[in-house]
């Protein structure tokens, strides 16, 4: 990318997004092409082919797409997968009707199959059944992923696809029930905190292993492939290092300063066992993270108590 270049980076109010167009400012990358939801819906494949036809954005970025925890993954299936086809489908294919030059997609690590051997690898994607908690998420994310690969070798195109492991950081969700487990925690120590509370129940039995990346690290990923990076097969975005979720839940009450007790609640789904991926593919590239998940869970505290919309989302 040029500086000058005409970038459009799809759903820039989300945490993905934001830190996105932050990383792309820092770097001197200041012709954006921003559209909110209300300006712009991407489900409506009309008026985003007439916004492509109009800007002719010569660089996409496409972190936009409807997200949650384990909770809300597993009541709205149906929500999760036409929402996210529908936005992908529609921005990829007007990207490509429209002659951008690259576009990057960006899915989830819960593409890959729920038992894949540790860590996991970018081509064991579709060599096992997925979890079921996250099943109609991750077959829209594999779909955007194949259909940006499909593209390429039918027309020619330059679009690549990276696939984060759990993300947290400025400017993510809180909401009680439709959050993911770090910013869940994080709001959950919080309010006990603040309310006195003895005890904090948290679901499952503490037992699985995640990874977790600081959204400005994917960031900085983001513009360097987009810069460095061309071929079909996604490339994998995290740290390498995984912590149980027990280990988790105290490491954030501490950091909130929750001194009470934390209660696993057995009846309450773990989700996968593991998931770690393999990051030697962006490291062989000349890509590291750079935020450890002490320093970050600070950070991302701190962006929670400046955080307005907190109680709301």
């Amino acid at each position: 990318m040029e500086k000058a270049s005409k970038i459009y980076v799809a759903g820039h109010k989300g945490m993905v997004g934001s830190a996105i167009v932050r990383e792309l400012r820092r770097q001197g990358y200041e012709n954006l092409v921003l559209r909110t939801h209300k300006e712009l819906d991407l489900t409506r494949q009309a008026d985003v082919e007439l916004f492509f036809k109009k800007e002719k954005p010569e660089y996409v970025f496409h972190p936009a797409g409807k997200v949650g925890g384990i909770v809300a993954n597993r009541d709205a299936k149906a929500d999760f997968l036409y929402e996210n086809m529908m936005m992908e489908m529609n921005v990829i294919h007007a990207a490509w009707k429209n002659g951008t030059k690259k576009l990057e997609f960006l899915g989830s690590s819960c593409i890959y199959p729920r038992m894949a051997a540790q860590p996991m690898k970018e081509e064991c994607l579709l060599t096992g059944a997925l979890e079921e908690t996250n099943e109609g998420y991750a077959l829209a994310k594999i779909s955007g992923l194949k259909y940006c690969a499909y593209l390429n070798g039918q027309y020619g195109t330059d679009f690549i696809s990276v696939m984060p492991t759990n993300l947290y950081g400025p400017n993510d969700n809180y909401h009680p029930e439709h959050s993911h487990v770090l910013p869940a925690l994080i709001r959950r120590f919080h309010e006990a905190k603040e309310s006195g509370a003895a005890e904090v129940v948290c679901w499952g039995d503490g037992s699985p292993l995640r990874e977790f990346l600081y959204v400005d690290d994917l960031a900085n990923l983001c513009v360097f492939l987009m810069n460095h990076y061309h071929g079909d097969e996604t490339v994998n975005a995290g740290t390498g290092k995984e912590i149980a979720i027990r280990d988790l839940a105290e490491m954030v009450a501490r950091i909130v300063g929750y001194r009470g007790k934390i209660v696993w609640d057995a009846s309450k789904p773990n989700g996968t066992p593991r998931k770690l991926l393999d990051v030697s593919k962006a490291a062989s590239l000349g890509w590291n993270y750079r935020t450890e998940l002490e320093d970050g869970v600070r950070m991302a505290y701190e962006d929670f108590l400046k955080n307005p919309m907190r109680a709301e989302r």
